[in-house]
């Protein structure tokens, strides 16, 4: 066990009025790392101050502008700037881009024993002597400190190689961290800046690394809680988190030394120049730091995964075979199936039959239980059946408690079909799938005086199959290169219990006085420190490997079936690989994977110019000077040495050769047979079809060629799938699989 330590980042920069008129923005301005004017200035601080010291007028001091001054995740500052200013300084020498500052959204226990971990067997938690020596750095919503997760006993000291600080604030002193939560920061610079005014139902935020909302407390206990490594957290506030503080966080963590960074931030997918976290990423790489990021909760729109840079690991939600039954029985006897937090078990009176309501009409928004959209004398004492969507799931349920109803039935609707996130509701409640609420209705309207009563089952595992895609979870295929395919991977993160903050209740809302340490959430936020932890694991395990051979352990490990052996489901048909990427992560394989995918920096410059990237944005996304014709002139043929398998054919183009190169890192000789199972309407041919290797990280290359049958073409076939694996000859466990996607353009 190691300490953790959070690097708790945040800011809401935005809109101000300033007295000349002109309405300041954030603006994040990048300048060339080594550029003819920094020589002028004694530090790099002051070099870019001189920027603003050109661009405002003389009347105004340029650091009263100025918000960061970033030197690791790039070169360059984030300023409140007017478009008229920016104009003059894109004109500056040595300004290699200006962008306005971007709001990105959090995309918001048993699920480790659901993934084989176990302090008792030879698996990874063993193998990692559970992530000693490894630093998690959580850019999140901060931390709550005297939560359980973040105990130290037994913890090793802090190690000298770390550089961070335990920032004090409100209601956080130097003392709040330990030899588990070994550091802690905030940036807030931003957050003072933004006009965006709190709503009345916001709890209120400490100027602190100290967690006022759960978010941070919860993704950073699941990435490394008291059985994990140490970590580092970074905040972010209500309203999400803007570029500029992601990037100032980025830069303090690569300083600071983490090793692995965990973003629990999305939206939809950007052009790598254009991406804050894609540029401020690539600079951790370089420093051998991994990257790993939630695709976000667009889903099931196609082409929504975000985070796409090759070097980030990106993951998407998957299920649990965890159920919390609360089952309706209607009037005629008829069974719904439903589920619920609520601790009705042991509260008698929460399944007492009830008359069901369900109030519509008129533009109140009643049938989404609105907060003052129910009349009183419609629902008091009864079972109130309320919409999902809109409003916030929980928040349904204090709307029926306010107006006096006795319970609540959350019925899906056609958006979220049988997606079961489940929630700790302030009342009896429930919440059931589309069908059952189709049935539910059926029920209410064919009937007088519809009655009902909810029947709450507690917990129950093992019965369900598992794991299924979250329907919330974002899908591929990636939007912006074809050759990549995101999302990486997919790991729990439905119905996901970890820490909470005492401040709050279960729910999060201020209304909810309950105390609890632990909480349940859902999202792609909750998946994301899954694999931040297995990745603390795997570095620990193996201290020098690089972050693509970590991420290639990871995406090569991971199992396309469930837990039965079936495939792995979204919804009601087999989960494609525009859902599940390689597959959901399995630790105690990614742990010793026989064989790796590595990737060096320069080798993702060769990809951007394989994409046709121009110089100017190359160097924006990776401050690298290059000339893509020299590259490409002396890298002929090259293919990304990734380890899934995209292949996009456009019109005319009947076949694609794309070269691998593996990496031995199990036992020395060892051989390697390929089995193929090619997509439908593509022929797949690999030379060599088999790998000798006679020494631990001896590299070996192959070739794979994809052949388009032209019977194909007569066909609409817009997209198949297949996989290649390399089986060892001799140990069964190192089974390297990569996933094949071929698109039809």
């Amino acid at each position: 066990m190691e300490p953790k330590l959070h690097l708790f980042f945040s800011a809401l920069c935005f809109y101000l009025v300033s007295a000349y008129g002109n309405t300041l923005r954030t603006y994040i301005v990048q300048l060339h790392p080594h550029g003819v004017t920094s020589s002028l200035f004694p530090t790099k601080f002051l070099w870019h101050l001189s920027f603003l010291d050109q661009t405002l007028s003389s009347e105004e001091y340029s650091s009263s502008r100025l918000l960061y001054s970033y030197g690791s995740a790039m070169e360059g500052f984030a300023a409140l700037l007017t478009e008229t200013e920016i104009e003059l300084l894109r004109g500056l020498p040595d300004v290699v881009a200006v962008r306005p500052d971007q709001l990105l959204q959090l995309q918001t226990t048993y699920s480790y024993k659901f993934l084989g971990l176990s302090s008792t067997t030879d698996g990874a938690w063993v193998k990692s002597e559970f992530g000693r020596g490894t630093i998690i750095g959580v850019l999140d919503t901060g931390v709550w400190p005297e939560s359980p997760s973040f105990a130290d006993q037994g913890m090793p000291p802090v190690p000298k190689r770390w550089k961070g600080m335990c920032q004090e604030g409100q209601n956080f002193k130097a003392t709040s961290c330990n030899r588990k939560l070994i550091g802690a920061r905030f940036f807030i610079k931003g957050h003072h800046v933004s006009s965006v005014p709190p709503s009345e139902n916001m709890v209120d935020e400490y100027i602190s690394p100290r967690d006022s909302s759960g978010h941070g407390t919860h993704t950073s206990s699941t990435a490394g809680g008291v059985s994990v490594p140490m970590a580092s957290v970074l905040v972010c506030w209500f309203n999400g988190c803007y570029s500029s503080d992601i990037l100032a966080a980025i830069d303090v963590a690569i300083v600071d030394g983490v090793d692995v960074l965990s973003l629990s931030l999305g939206g939809f997918p950007l052009p790598l120049f254009d991406d804050s976290i894609a540029i401020g990423s690539f600079r951790a790489v370089e420093q051998g730091i991994s990257v790993i990021c939630a695709a976000g909760n667009n889903g099931p729109i196609q082409s929504s995964v975000a985070n796409i840079a090759p070097w980030i690991a990106t993951i998407g939600a998957s299920t649990l075979d965890r159920k919390f039954p609360a089952i309706v029985r209607m009037g005629n006897g008829e069974y719904v199936y439903g589920e619920s937090l609520f601790p009705g078990k042991i509260l008698p009176i929460a399944e007492k039959e009830l008359e069901l309501v369900y109030v519509t009409g008129g533009n109140s928004g009643s049938e989404f239980c609105f907060r003052g959209s129910l009349p009183k004398e419609k629902v008091r004492g009864k079972m109130v059946v309320c919409d999902r969507g809109v409003n916030g799931r929980a928040e349904k349920g204090v709307a029926v408690k306010e107006a006096g109803g006795a319970a609540m039935i959350l019925a899906n609707t056609e958006i979220n079909l049988e997606e079961d996130s489940v929630d700790a509701h302030v009342l009896p409640a429930t919440e059931i799938g589309y069908a059952e609420a189709v049935r539910l209705k059926t029920y209410m309207n064919t009937t007088s005086h519809p009655r009902a009563r909810i029947i709450f089952g507690g917990t129950v595992i093992g019965r369900s199959r598992a794991p299924e895609v979250a329907q919330f979870s974002a899908r591929g295929p990636n939007l912006y290169d074809s050759t990549i395919l995101k999302p990486d991977v997919i790991a729990p993160g439905v119905n996901i219990i970890a820490a909470w903050p005492q401040n709050l209740g279960p729910t999060g809302l201020p209304e909810d006085t309950r105390r609890v340490n632990f909480t349940v959430m859902s999202g792609t936020s909750m998946a994301c420190p899954h694999v931040s932890g297995i990745a603390a694991l795997i570095h620990s395990a193996h201290p020098g490997w690089t972050p693509a051979a970590i991420k290639s352990a990871i995406m090569t490990s991971a199992d396309a079936s469930d837990h039965r052996g079936k495939p792995i489901m979204d919804g009601s048909k087999p989960a494609a690989v525009f859902a599940i990427g390689a597959g959901h992560v399995n630790p105690n394989r990614a742990i010793d994977p026989g064989l790796i995918y590595d990737i060096k920096p320069d080798e993702y410059v060769i990809h951007l110019c394989t994409l046709g990237y121009t110089r100017s944005e190359i160097f924006t996304i990776t401050h690298r000077n290059v000339s893509c014709s020299e590259m490409l002139k002396m890298n002929r043929g090259f293919s990304l040495n990734y380890p899934s398998i995209s292949v996009a054919f456009k019109h005319g183009v009947k076949s694609k050769m794309i070269t691998r190169r593996l990496t031995n890192v199990g036992n020395p000789n060892s051989v390697y047979s390929v089995q193929v199972k090619p997509p439908e309407g593509v022929k797949v041919r690999v030379k060599p079809r088999r790998l000798i290797f006679k020494h631990i990280n001896q590299s070996l290359s192959y070739r794979i060629w994809v052949i388009s049958r032209k019977k194909t073409q007569t066909k609409k076939i817009s997209y198949a799938e297949g996989q290649l694996t390399w089986m060892n000859a001799r140990n069964s466990f190192h089974r390297v699989r990569s996933p094949i996607s071929v698109t039809w353009k």
